[in-house]
């Protein structure tokens, strides 16, 4: 069973496995964000708060799991699957973006095409995503 909001998708092993973590670093919140990084353009990080930013979007998954998301890097993780993937005796939280244009060999990064960062349906300030799309143009 897969827990869809407005902007992420968690699948149940997925939010077992955050509610957990939450739990374990005595944190309220974990932070789905992005970084330039990667040899595809862009890697999602996780980070665990004790609060929320003033401007963060605040997206409740389950009972007890709220993930926080940078106004700023809410184009790039819209429409992203988190996952968690067990592969052997390994684990990892997988993300899956639909609209991710590619992904690098070994699945740590992606690319996104322009129109991710020009998409306005949501009604946020564009400012962080013109930014990220003038700092990726070659001069």
């Amino acid at each position: 069973m897969t827990s869809q909001t407005e902007h992420i998708n968690v699948t149940a092993s997925a939010r077992a496995h955050i509610r957990g973590q939450v739990k374990l670093q005595n944190a309220k919140f974990l932070r789905l964000g992005v970084k330039e990084s990667g040899c595809n353009g862009y890697m999602y990080t996780l980070d665990f708060l004790n609060e929320a930013a003033p401007d963060d979007i605040q997206v409740a998954v389950d009972s007890g799991i709220t993930i926080c998301i940078r106004r700023e890097d809410l184009n790039l993780v819209d429409g992203t699957e988190m996952d968690l993937v067990t592969e052997g005796l390994n684990s990892s939280l997988v993300f899956k973006n639909s609209r991710a244009q590619s992904y690098c060999g070994c699945g740590e990064s992606f690319a996104m095409n322009d129109a991710a960062f020009t998409q306005s349906d949501s009604g946020y300030d564009e400012t962080a995503a013109t930014l990220a799309r003038d700092a990726s143009a070659t001069d």
